[in-house]
């Protein structure tokens, strides 16, 4: 299980999002309340963020990312470094990995396609037989893994699987909604007790589920976070999002949110 933020709104520093609140992500790596599986978040953290002065279609346009693969508290260089980086956009992570996955930074989230950021808050048991059984399932919406996908993935990690799941549905053209969606469904029917809480942003929106772990958001004027658990800074402001539920937010700080069933039978039409 880990702990994990998206953030869209007037720039800000990372510092600010991530390091600074009381009973931020720094904190929640720590001491966590809400989480259910695993007590710490010490295997490892990523930030994301979209550089100032880009523009959607323009070379380098892409995000960018800091990962390590030790506890977010014991990095020495992050405060200095997350004061100077401001973002209007920015997916923060800190990782408990999944028993049998690797303890490689590229292991930590935010993985990265494109303009895509993403995170999975959560489990998938057995991973290492989910292509198979994906590939025999008979109602999988899902296209079979090839050999070249598998090795291709870029940590040896079941987020990272699922994130394959994920992008090859992004490039397919298929919305990000109806993309997590249909990974969501497709997972759950081979793998009933996964925990499949996601972060995906392109910088200009925010798509989450919460589908086995808590889910909170917070609006402000023309902002929004949306965290795995709330910080203590305007408790009152925090809105948790029901559980089987996908969440859609806009850099205006609308947010939108749909059972997850609805969001199924969208994405098989």
């Amino acid at each position: 299980m880990c702990r994990h933020l998206a953030y869209l709104g007037p720039p800000v520093s990372l510092a600010r999002l991530v390091l600074t609140p009381a009973h931020g992500l720094h904190e929640q790596s720590w001491a966590p309340r809400l989480q259910t599986h695993g007590v710490v978040n010490a295997d490892g953290f990523g930030l994301g963020w979209y550089p100032a002065g880009t523009e959607v279609g323009e070379a380098g346009a892409g995000p960018a990312r800091y990962r390590r693969a030790v506890p977010i508290w014991t990095d020495q260089n992050l405060p200095e470094l997350a004061k100077a980086i401001r973002s209007h956009a920015v997916l923060a992570a800190v990782r408990s990995a999944t028993a049998g996955t690797g303890q490689e930074e590229t292991a930590a989230a935010p993985f990265r396609d494109g303009r895509f950021l993403f995170s999975h808050n959560g489990a998938v048991p057995d991973w290492t037989h989910l292509p198979t059984d994906l590939a025999s399932a008979r109602d999988s919406a899902l296209d079979p893994l090839d050999p070249a996908d598998l090795l291709s993935l870029e940590a040896r990690s079941d987020t990272a699987l699922i994130w394959l799941l994920i992008y090859r549905e992004l490039r397919r053209g298929i919305a990000p909604d109806r993309a997590l969606a249909t990974v969501i469904r497709a997972v759950a029917e081979v793998r009933p007790t996964a925990r499949l809480n996601f972060l995906l942003t392109d910088g200009e929106s925010i798509i989450a589920t919460r589908y086995g772990d808590t889910l909170w958001y917070r609006t402000g004027p023309g902002s929004v976070l949306v965290a795995s658990e709330p910080d203590d800074e305007a408790p009152d402001s925090w809105r948790e999002v029901p559980e089987d539920t996908l969440l859609l937010a806009t850099e205006a700080g609308v947010v939108h949110t749909t059972p997850l069933r609805a969001s199924y039978a969208a994405a098989e039409k």
